[in-house]
């Protein structure tokens, strides 16, 4: 269990380290990190410090995919958890 925690905790800070990249290349006009990359992070267990850190800095706010998509995998990761919880303990 504590292996998971681990890898939680580091998807989320990298989720939101690459967030605040993506968001500082945007305002410098420099090479962004694609959305695809930003989903992925996402559904790789760092969905909900990157929702966090996206309504915090204000990025992506606006794509729809973002702020309806995100929230979708925090729910599905949610629901993973509680059925390995509930069938495994």
């Amino acid at each position: 269990m504590r292996i998971v925690l681990c890898y939680i905790f580091l998807m989320s800070a990298v989720g939101a380290v690459v967030t605040v990249v993506d968001k500082a290349n945007a305002k410098s006009h420099r090479c962004r990190v694609p959305e695809r990359t930003l989903m992925l992070l996402s559904a790789l267990g760092g969905s909900v410090a990157m929702y966090a850190t996206m309504r915090l800095i204000r990025h992506k706010t606006r794509h729809k995919k973002f702020m309806l998509g995100i929230p979708c995998i925090i729910v599905l990761q949610a629901v993973c958890v509680g059925l390995y919880l509930y069938c495994f303990r």
